[in-house]
Protein backbone atom coordinates (compact mmCIF):
# COMPACT_ATOMS: atom_id res chain seq x y z
CA UNK A 1 0.00 0.00 0.00
CA UNK A 2 1.39 3.41 -0.99
CA UNK A 3 1.71 5.87 1.89
CA UNK A 4 0.44 9.42 1.67
CA UNK A 5 4.05 10.64 1.89
CA UNK A 6 5.15 8.48 -1.08
CA UNK A 7 2.07 9.51 -3.01
CA UNK A 8 2.86 13.17 -2.41
CA UNK A 9 6.48 12.63 -3.42
CA UNK A 10 5.40 10.87 -6.62
CA UNK A 11 2.99 13.66 -7.44
CA UNK A 12 5.70 16.25 -6.86
CA UNK A 13 8.14 14.36 -9.07
CA UNK A 14 5.50 14.06 -11.81
CA UNK A 15 4.81 17.77 -11.55
CA UNK A 16 8.49 18.67 -11.83
CA UNK A 17 8.85 16.37 -14.85
CA UNK A 18 5.79 17.91 -16.49
CA UNK A 19 7.14 21.39 -15.92
CA UNK A 20 10.52 20.40 -17.34
CA UNK A 21 8.85 18.88 -20.40
CA UNK A 22 6.71 21.98 -20.87
CA UNK A 23 9.77 24.21 -20.57
CA UNK A 24 11.60 22.05 -23.12
CA UNK A 25 8.66 22.14 -25.51
CA UNK A 26 8.36 25.89 -25.10
CA UNK A 27 12.07 26.32 -25.87
CA UNK A 28 11.82 24.31 -29.08
CA UNK A 29 11.35 26.37 -32.24
CA UNK A 30 9.69 24.82 -35.32
CA UNK A 31 10.22 26.28 -38.77
CA UNK A 32 8.94 25.42 -42.26
CA UNK A 33 11.10 25.29 -45.39
CA UNK A 34 9.10 24.89 -48.63
CA UNK A 35 10.88 23.60 -51.72
CA UNK A 36 9.79 23.05 -55.32
CA UNK A 37 11.24 19.64 -56.19
CA UNK A 38 10.47 15.95 -55.43
CA UNK A 39 11.77 14.21 -52.32
CA UNK A 40 14.41 12.24 -54.26
CA UNK A 41 15.79 15.28 -56.11
CA UNK A 42 19.34 16.20 -54.95
CA UNK A 43 18.18 19.70 -53.98
CA UNK A 44 15.53 18.31 -51.63
CA UNK A 45 17.84 15.62 -50.25
CA UNK A 46 20.34 18.36 -49.49
CA UNK A 47 17.69 20.40 -47.66
CA UNK A 48 16.77 17.38 -45.53
CA UNK A 49 20.44 16.88 -44.62
CA UNK A 50 20.70 20.60 -43.82
CA UNK A 51 17.71 20.43 -41.48
CA UNK A 52 19.14 17.37 -39.71
CA UNK A 53 22.48 19.16 -39.27
CA UNK A 54 20.71 22.15 -37.69
CA UNK A 55 18.63 19.93 -35.41
CA UNK A 56 21.74 18.04 -34.25
CA UNK A 57 23.80 21.19 -33.72
CA UNK A 58 21.04 22.83 -31.66
CA UNK A 59 20.19 19.64 -29.71
CA UNK A 60 16.67 19.77 -31.09
CA UNK A 61 16.13 23.40 -30.18
CA UNK A 62 15.37 24.31 -33.82
CA UNK A 63 13.37 21.88 -35.95
CA UNK A 64 13.09 22.66 -39.69
CA UNK A 65 10.41 20.75 -41.61
CA UNK A 66 11.07 20.38 -45.35
CA UNK A 67 8.02 20.55 -47.64
CA UNK A 68 9.08 19.13 -51.06
CA UNK A 69 7.36 19.17 -54.43
CA UNK A 70 5.74 22.61 -54.09
CA UNK A 71 3.40 21.02 -51.55
CA UNK A 72 3.26 24.02 -49.20
CA UNK A 73 3.63 26.84 -51.74
CA UNK A 74 4.01 26.79 -55.52
CA UNK A 75 7.52 27.62 -56.72
CA UNK A 76 6.79 31.25 -57.71
CA UNK A 77 5.12 31.82 -54.31
CA UNK A 78 7.92 30.53 -52.06
CA UNK A 79 10.05 33.66 -52.00
CA UNK A 80 7.08 35.92 -51.16
CA UNK A 81 5.95 33.47 -48.46
CA UNK A 82 9.32 33.75 -46.72
CA UNK A 83 9.40 37.53 -47.11
CA UNK A 84 5.97 37.81 -45.49
CA UNK A 85 6.77 35.35 -42.70
CA UNK A 86 4.33 32.64 -43.84
CA UNK A 87 7.37 30.37 -43.89
CA UNK A 88 10.67 31.04 -42.14
CA UNK A 89 12.93 29.57 -44.85
CA UNK A 90 12.60 28.63 -48.50
CA UNK A 91 14.42 27.31 -51.54
CA UNK A 92 13.72 28.47 -55.06
CA UNK A 93 15.29 28.70 -58.49
CA UNK A 94 16.38 32.32 -58.20
CA UNK A 95 16.13 33.09 -61.91
CA UNK A 96 12.35 32.75 -61.86
CA UNK A 97 12.39 36.13 -60.10
CA UNK A 98 14.41 37.92 -62.77
CA UNK A 99 11.41 40.16 -63.43
CA UNK A 100 11.93 41.61 -59.93
CA UNK A 101 15.59 42.33 -60.54
CA UNK A 102 17.85 41.36 -63.48
CA UNK A 103 20.62 40.29 -61.08
CA UNK A 104 18.47 37.35 -59.98
CA UNK A 105 18.92 36.01 -63.52
CA UNK A 106 22.67 36.37 -63.90
CA UNK A 107 23.31 32.63 -63.87
CA UNK A 108 21.05 32.11 -66.89
CA UNK A 109 22.81 34.56 -69.18
CA UNK A 110 23.38 32.18 -72.13
CA UNK A 111 26.83 30.62 -72.51
CA UNK A 112 28.37 32.90 -69.87
CA UNK A 113 29.17 30.08 -67.42
CA UNK A 114 28.60 26.55 -68.72
CA UNK A 115 30.90 24.45 -66.50
CA UNK A 116 30.67 23.93 -62.74
CA UNK A 117 34.04 25.64 -62.28
CA UNK A 118 32.92 28.72 -64.21
CA UNK A 119 29.55 28.66 -62.49
CA UNK A 120 31.29 28.84 -59.11
CA UNK A 121 33.36 31.80 -60.32
CA UNK A 122 30.20 33.56 -61.47
CA UNK A 123 28.58 32.81 -58.12
CA UNK A 124 31.50 34.35 -56.24
CA UNK A 125 31.45 37.41 -58.49
CA UNK A 126 27.70 37.94 -58.13
CA UNK A 127 27.07 36.81 -54.54
CA UNK A 128 27.59 40.18 -52.78
CA UNK A 129 25.14 41.91 -55.12
CA UNK A 130 22.56 39.12 -54.84
CA UNK A 131 22.88 39.13 -51.02
CA UNK A 132 22.32 42.88 -51.00
CA UNK A 133 19.22 42.61 -53.21
CA UNK A 134 17.73 39.88 -51.01
CA UNK A 135 18.56 41.78 -47.81
CA UNK A 136 16.60 44.77 -49.11
CA UNK A 137 13.62 42.42 -49.33
CA UNK A 138 14.00 41.15 -45.77
CA UNK A 139 15.79 37.93 -46.72
CA UNK A 140 19.20 36.53 -45.80
CA UNK A 141 20.89 34.25 -48.31
CA UNK A 142 22.10 31.02 -46.72
CA UNK A 143 23.46 29.05 -49.67
CA UNK A 144 23.14 28.43 -53.40
CA UNK A 145 23.39 25.12 -55.24
CA UNK A 146 23.52 24.59 -59.02
CA UNK A 147 21.60 22.33 -61.33
CA UNK A 148 23.31 20.44 -64.13
CA UNK A 149 24.08 22.25 -67.41
CA UNK A 150 20.92 22.89 -69.41
CA UNK A 151 20.05 21.04 -72.58
CA UNK A 152 17.02 20.88 -74.87
CA UNK A 153 14.34 18.17 -74.79
CA UNK A 154 12.12 17.68 -77.84
CA UNK A 155 9.81 15.20 -79.50
CA UNK A 156 11.66 15.32 -82.79
CA UNK A 157 15.11 15.61 -84.32
CA UNK A 158 16.65 19.09 -84.21
CA UNK A 159 19.36 19.75 -86.78
CA UNK A 160 19.08 23.53 -87.01
CA UNK A 161 17.48 26.25 -84.94
CA UNK A 162 14.74 26.53 -87.57
CA UNK A 163 13.57 23.02 -86.61
CA UNK A 164 12.37 24.45 -83.30
CA UNK A 165 9.88 26.85 -84.84
CA UNK A 166 6.33 26.09 -83.79
CA UNK A 167 7.24 23.79 -80.90
CA UNK A 168 5.19 24.09 -77.70
CA UNK A 169 7.97 25.28 -75.42
CA UNK A 170 7.95 25.16 -71.63
CA UNK A 171 9.47 28.30 -70.09
CA UNK A 172 10.30 28.75 -66.43
CA UNK A 173 11.99 32.17 -66.32
CA UNK A 174 12.57 35.31 -68.37
CA UNK A 175 15.44 33.76 -70.34
CA UNK A 176 13.59 30.64 -71.48
CA UNK A 177 10.48 32.67 -72.33
CA UNK A 178 12.52 35.12 -74.40
CA UNK A 179 14.34 32.24 -76.11
CA UNK A 180 11.02 30.73 -77.11
CA UNK A 181 9.90 34.07 -78.51
CA UNK A 182 13.13 34.54 -80.50
CA UNK A 183 12.92 31.07 -82.04
CA UNK A 184 9.26 31.25 -83.00
CA UNK A 185 8.00 28.74 -80.46
CA UNK A 186 4.79 28.78 -78.42
CA UNK A 187 5.95 29.53 -74.86
CA UNK A 188 3.98 28.22 -71.89
CA UNK A 189 5.15 29.09 -68.35
CA UNK A 190 5.25 25.87 -66.32
CA UNK A 191 7.09 25.24 -63.08
CA UNK A 192 8.84 21.94 -62.33
CA UNK A 193 6.09 20.41 -60.19
CA UNK A 194 3.56 20.89 -63.03
CA UNK A 195 5.84 19.67 -65.84
CA UNK A 196 4.98 15.91 -65.78
CA UNK A 197 1.29 16.63 -66.36
CA UNK A 198 2.04 19.23 -69.02
CA UNK A 199 4.16 16.70 -70.91
CA UNK A 200 1.65 13.88 -70.51
CA UNK A 201 -1.22 16.01 -71.81
CA UNK A 202 0.76 17.56 -74.68
CA UNK A 203 0.58 21.10 -73.33
CA UNK A 204 4.32 21.27 -74.14
CA UNK A 205 6.53 19.11 -76.37
CA UNK A 206 9.90 20.75 -75.76
CA UNK A 207 11.82 22.50 -73.01
CA UNK A 208 15.26 23.45 -71.77
CA UNK A 209 16.42 22.01 -68.47
CA UNK A 210 18.86 19.64 -66.79
CA UNK A 211 19.01 15.88 -66.80
CA UNK A 212 17.65 16.02 -63.26
CA UNK A 213 14.41 17.72 -64.26
CA UNK A 214 14.00 15.32 -67.18
CA UNK A 215 14.41 12.37 -64.82
CA UNK A 216 12.02 13.80 -62.21
CA UNK A 217 9.43 14.39 -64.95
CA UNK A 218 9.80 10.93 -66.57
CA UNK A 219 10.39 12.78 -69.80
CA UNK A 220 11.01 9.54 -71.74
CA UNK A 221 7.26 8.81 -71.54
CA UNK A 222 6.50 11.85 -73.72
CA UNK A 223 9.61 13.08 -75.58
CA UNK A 224 12.33 11.40 -77.60
CA UNK A 225 15.46 13.58 -77.85
CA UNK A 226 17.83 15.45 -75.53
CA UNK A 227 20.47 17.80 -76.96
CA UNK A 228 23.31 18.56 -74.56
CA UNK A 229 23.51 22.25 -75.42
CA UNK A 230 24.94 23.31 -72.02
CA UNK A 231 23.45 26.78 -72.35
CA UNK A 232 23.76 27.75 -68.69
CA UNK A 233 23.81 26.39 -65.13
CA UNK A 234 20.98 27.86 -63.05
CA UNK A 235 21.12 27.84 -59.25
CA UNK A 236 18.67 27.40 -56.42
CA UNK A 237 18.89 29.80 -53.49
CA UNK A 238 18.02 28.87 -49.93
CA UNK A 239 17.22 31.87 -47.76
CA UNK A 240 15.75 32.77 -44.38
CA UNK A 241 13.40 35.50 -43.22
CA UNK A 242 15.84 38.03 -41.71
CA UNK A 243 13.58 38.99 -38.80
CA UNK A 244 13.08 35.35 -37.86
CA UNK A 245 16.82 34.71 -38.07
CA UNK A 246 17.66 37.80 -35.99
CA UNK A 247 15.22 36.66 -33.28
CA UNK A 248 17.26 33.49 -32.66
CA UNK A 249 20.02 33.32 -30.07
CA UNK A 250 23.62 33.55 -31.28
CA UNK A 251 24.48 29.82 -30.96
CA UNK A 252 21.42 28.86 -33.05
CA UNK A 253 22.30 31.44 -35.70
CA UNK A 254 25.84 30.08 -35.86
CA UNK A 255 24.51 26.52 -36.16
CA UNK A 256 22.38 27.54 -39.16
CA UNK A 257 25.25 29.32 -40.90
CA UNK A 258 27.61 26.40 -40.34
CA UNK A 259 25.05 23.91 -41.64
CA UNK A 260 24.40 26.20 -44.63
CA UNK A 261 28.10 26.24 -45.58
CA UNK A 262 28.15 22.45 -45.38
CA UNK A 263 24.98 22.19 -47.47
CA UNK A 264 26.40 24.45 -50.17
CA UNK A 265 29.56 22.35 -50.55
CA UNK A 266 27.57 19.10 -50.41
CA UNK A 267 25.04 20.37 -52.99
CA UNK A 268 27.65 21.41 -55.52
CA UNK A 269 29.41 18.04 -55.24
CA UNK A 270 26.13 16.14 -55.55
CA UNK A 271 25.24 17.81 -58.84
CA UNK A 272 28.71 17.38 -60.28
CA UNK A 273 28.55 13.69 -59.35
CA UNK A 274 25.02 13.11 -60.67
CA UNK A 275 25.07 15.08 -63.92
CA UNK A 276 26.30 12.17 -66.06
CA UNK A 277 24.28 9.68 -64.00
CA UNK A 278 21.05 11.44 -64.94
CA UNK A 279 21.93 11.41 -68.64
CA UNK A 280 22.81 7.71 -68.41
CA UNK A 281 19.45 7.00 -66.77
CA UNK A 282 17.59 8.94 -69.47
CA UNK A 283 19.47 7.01 -72.16
CA UNK A 284 18.64 3.70 -70.47
CA UNK A 285 14.96 4.69 -70.52
CA UNK A 286 15.14 5.13 -74.30
CA UNK A 287 15.74 8.86 -74.70
CA UNK A 288 18.25 9.76 -77.43
CA UNK A 289 21.08 11.72 -75.79
CA UNK A 290 22.80 13.76 -78.51
CA UNK A 291 25.36 16.50 -78.98
CA UNK A 292 23.93 19.44 -80.94
CA UNK A 293 24.94 19.76 -84.59
CA UNK A 294 27.28 22.67 -85.46
CA UNK A 295 24.33 24.42 -87.11
CA UNK A 296 22.13 24.00 -84.03
CA UNK A 297 24.95 25.22 -81.77
CA UNK A 298 25.50 28.26 -83.98
CA UNK A 299 21.79 29.07 -83.88
CA UNK A 300 21.68 28.87 -80.11
CA UNK A 301 24.78 31.04 -79.74
CA UNK A 302 23.28 33.69 -82.01
CA UNK A 303 20.09 33.70 -79.94
CA UNK A 304 22.26 33.74 -76.83
CA UNK A 305 24.01 36.90 -77.98
CA UNK A 306 20.63 38.64 -78.27
CA UNK A 307 19.56 37.43 -74.83
CA UNK A 308 22.87 38.51 -73.29
CA UNK A 309 22.58 42.00 -74.80
CA UNK A 310 19.01 42.24 -73.47
CA UNK A 311 20.14 41.21 -69.98
CA UNK A 312 23.09 43.62 -69.87
CA UNK A 313 20.83 46.46 -70.95
CA UNK A 314 18.38 45.70 -68.12
CA UNK A 315 21.06 45.03 -65.49
CA UNK A 316 22.97 48.21 -66.31
CA UNK A 317 26.36 49.08 -64.75
CA UNK A 318 25.86 46.66 -61.81
CA UNK A 319 25.38 43.73 -64.15
CA UNK A 320 28.27 44.72 -66.37
CA UNK A 321 30.56 45.08 -63.34
CA UNK A 322 29.75 41.52 -62.22
CA UNK A 323 30.36 40.09 -65.70
CA UNK A 324 33.66 41.98 -65.93
CA UNK A 325 34.75 40.74 -62.48
CA UNK A 326 33.82 37.18 -63.41
CA UNK A 327 35.81 37.28 -66.64
CA UNK A 328 38.90 38.42 -64.73
CA UNK A 329 38.79 35.43 -62.35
Amino acid sequence: MISRRNLAAAALAFGVSALAFAASAAAQTKWNLPGAYPSDNPHTENLVAFSKDVEAATSGKLIITIHPGASLFKAPEIKRAVQSGQAQMGEVLLSIHENEDPLFGIDVVPFLATSFADSMKLYKASKPAVEKKLAAQGLQLLFMVPWAPQGVYAKKELNTIEDMKGLKWRSYNVGTARLGELLGMQSVTIQAAELPQALATGVVNSFMSSGGTGYDSKVWESLTHFYDVQAWIPKDATFVNKAAFDALDKPTQEAILKAAATAEARGWKAWEDKTNWYLEQLKAKGLKILQPTPALTAGFKKAGETLTADWLKKAGPDGQAIVDAYKKM
